[in-house]
């Protein structure tokens, strides 16, 4: 599904990532973990194609096919979907009217998906205007459930959800990549940032990476590195590379 090869990548004057290599199959669902500052959240907005974040080395391949310079349309066109971590407030767009503008289906339809996340009292309210951040993220998963893109990005999904709609968030995103199959019928894939780990008590993960200093130090169960950077911290398991 997803293939990053080599890729480093500027933001402004100054190298953010180094050397990124990232291989995420057909139906699989990855995590990646490391601490604040590291680079996580520009490598998802570098797959998405945001344009202030220049790739000066590398490439970005989606079903095989280079998608290094295409526009963020045009890669949402091909499949691809992302969960901000701080989305932008819309004053004067309702979500009800932004979620018919980028899906093809009907206003039951996305009440139907609403309700499903909570969120049917939110549709007739400018997006993002007012929300907690627990609404925001289900907002943010909400357009993903009417978009139903084939490789889907979340950017801390559990930060800022209470306990009583975590369980709905993970509903909601083990729904988007088809947890509920058979694991030899999935078809869509997900990488997660994650930063405390709740997100896994909820979605089965394939595989977990850490990044550190702007470059993937390490690959293996999630879990397992879970429990390794909560015993020693970030800082001593970066040593052991």
């Amino acid at each position: 599904m997803l293939e990053v090869q080599n890729l480093n990548v500027q933001v402004g004057d100054r190298e953010v990532l180094h050397d990124i290599n990232l291989e995420i199959p057909d139906g699989e669902t990855h995590v990646l973990m490391g601490p604040n500052g590291t680079g996580k959240s520009t490598l998802l907005s570098t797959i998405m194609g945001f344009g202030n974040y220049t790739v000066t080395k590398g490439t970005i391949l989606f079903r095989g096919k280079d998608i290094t310079g295409l526009s963020v349309h045009e890669r949402a066109e091909l499949g691809i979907g992302l969960m901000f971590q701080r989305p932008p407030t819309i004053s004067g767009l309702k979500l009800g009217t932004l979620l018919k503008a980028t899906s093809k289906k009907t206003p039951e339809e996305v009440r139907k998906y609403a309700e499903k996340v909570n969120m049917g009292q939110f549709l007739e309210r400018d997006v993002n205007k007012g929300f907690s951040g627990g609404e925001i993220k289900r907002s943010e998963v909400l357009q993903l459930m009417v978009q139903n893109p084939d490789f889907i990005m979340l950017d801390e999904p559990e930060s800022g959800v209470d306990m009583e709609n975590i369980s709905v968030m993970g509903a909601a995103i083990g729904g988007l990549l088809e947890k509920d199959q058979n694991i030899v019928r999935r078809k869509k894939s997900g990488l997660i940032i994650t930063h405390t780990g709740f997100i896994l008590d909820f979605i089965d993960a394939d595989k977990g990476h850490m990044m550190c200093d702007g470059t993937i130090k390490c690959h293996g169960n999630a879990r397992e590195i879970l429990k390794e950077i909560k015993e020693r911290g970030y800082r001593e398991c970066m040593q052991c590379h």
